[in-house]
């Protein structure tokens, strides 16, 4: 009996320093918000969508409109594209969406389903006053969202710029820890992502052309956007979503594939992420690809050369027309 009661009081003193520890964390997370609130400025639009705020970006001018679409989980698609984009506005119109749960647009709890986030995209597009087509540069997983968006609505979209994103065939084998994700959310919510070391240093921070000012924009966004309910659900609803894509066969518009190695968080191996696009890529009948050799956020680590070669794609585009 002793035995037991001394194992319950250290179980109990246990979890009370594991208790006191969080405690900690969440009230220097607040403190901490509180005071990164002069940085949590809106960059762009915020149109209303749904009853709910979205943020939408846009910058240059001109006849083509390319619409950037963010990969699963990407805090700050503003601030994430721009290496990229800052090499096309002047040539062209952009427009960076900002999901629901990320960035500066609002963090809902509902369904994800692949026509919901559609519908929600188009519909901030147009309340930015910004018409079809569109050239959509999807990254990662918004390229379910592209495709589906050219199945759905073909006049709309006049070409796809895959930025290594995601086809319905990458979603079959993949291993989706939903848990984990939840339990990822709430450490982010309660600020325990702050005394982890160096996780706030994205790809967009770390080898794109961010300046300083917008370097510590973008920490303040991630700990706001990271492992957002929104982010969770979608995720949570992406193999469903994927089939649907799949359903819906291979749309026959123009496409340009940029395609990594696979390294920086896919999970896949250099040469299976590599055959998955390749293969489905050899289905459309306009389509192309280039391989890249650098990590998953190809448009931080190669801007310059995927800005060269859109440019192009896009001549080429209208050349045929």
């Amino acid at each position: 009996m002793k035995i037991l009661k001394k194992l319950a009081k250290i179980i109990l003193a246990f979890v009370a320093v594991i208790a006191s520890a969080l405690l900690i964390c969440f009230v220097n997370h607040r403190i901490k918000l509180a005071n990164e609130d002069k940085l949590f400025n809106t960059i762009g639009t915020p149109v209303t969508v749904d009853g709910h705020t979205m943020n939408v970006y846009t910058e240059g001018s001109g006849d083509v409109t390319l619409v950037f679409m963010s990969g699963g989980g990407t805090c700050s698609p503003v601030l994430d594209f721009k290496s990229l984009y800052s090499l096309l506005s002047d040539k062209y119109r952009i427009a960076v969406v900002e999901k629901f749960g990320y960035g500066f647009s609002d963090v809902v709890n509902t369904d994800r389903d692949i026509d919901s986030i559609l519908e929600d995209t188009r519909t901030a597009l147009s309340a930015a006053e910004l018409k079809a087509p569109y050239i959509l540069c999807p990254h990662s997983m918004s390229g379910l969202e592209a495709l589906r968006w050219a199945q759905k609505y073909p006049d709309e979209v006049s070409a796809i710029v895959g930025l290594d994103m995601a086809v319905p065939q990458y979603y079959e084998s993949m291993d989706i820890n939903i848990p984990l994700m939840r339990l990822a959310s709430f450490a982010a919510q309660i600020g325990v992502t702050r005394i982890i070391p160096g996780i706030s240093e994205s790809d967009a921070i770390l080898y794109g052309t961010l300046t300083d000012e917008e370097k510590e924009v973008y920490r303040a966004i991630f700990y706001r956007r990271t492992a957002t309910v929104t982010m969770v659900n979608e995720t949570a609803a992406v193999k469903e979503n994927a089939k649907t894509v799949e359903a819906g066969g291979v749309p026959q518009i123009p496409m340009l594939l940029f395609i990594s190695d696979g390294s920086g968080g896919t999970g896949f191996d250099k040469e299976t992420w590599r055959s998955i696009p390749k293969d489905y890529i050899a289905q459309v009948t306009c389509g192309t690809y280039i391989e890249l050799d650098c990590p998953h956020y190809v448009h931080d680590h190669e801007y310059e050369k995927i800005s060269e070669e859109t440019i192009k794609f896009i001549s080429g585009l209208e050349e045929l027309q």
